[in-house]
């Protein structure tokens, strides 16, 4: 009596599943910006959302808008915002940013 020998299933099977693990590749966590909170970068970003708005030319417009039109982040906008409520140059208008 002989007997037969079936390795090639199993050997095909881890060649498989290593193919598999190859195949998807590793999530990579996302990079959380930093914001550097210091009295220079909160007056330039102050800058930026000034000239933004003076550009709009009256035209209140929201965080978001600010953010891209200015090309800065909407941390940073919201820093330039603070500095200018303060200053008494920017006033709301039904969740709305605009000159005083």
């Amino acid at each position: 009596m002989t007997v037969k020998k079936t390795t090639a299933a199993p050997a095909a099977k881890k060649v498989a599943e290593k193919k598999a693990t190859k195949a998807a590749p590793a999530k990579k966590a996302a990079a959380k910006k930093v914001v550097y909170l210091t009295s220079e970068n909160a007056g330039f970003r102050a800058g930026d959302v000034y000239q933004t708005l003076a550009a709009a030319e009256g035209k209140a417009l929201s965080v978001a808008e600010i953010a891209k039109k200015a090309n800065i982040s909407v941390e940073d906008v919201y820093m330039g915002i603070g500095w200018l409520f303060k200053e008494g140059k920017i006033r709301d208008e039904n969740n709305l940013v605009t000159l005083a």
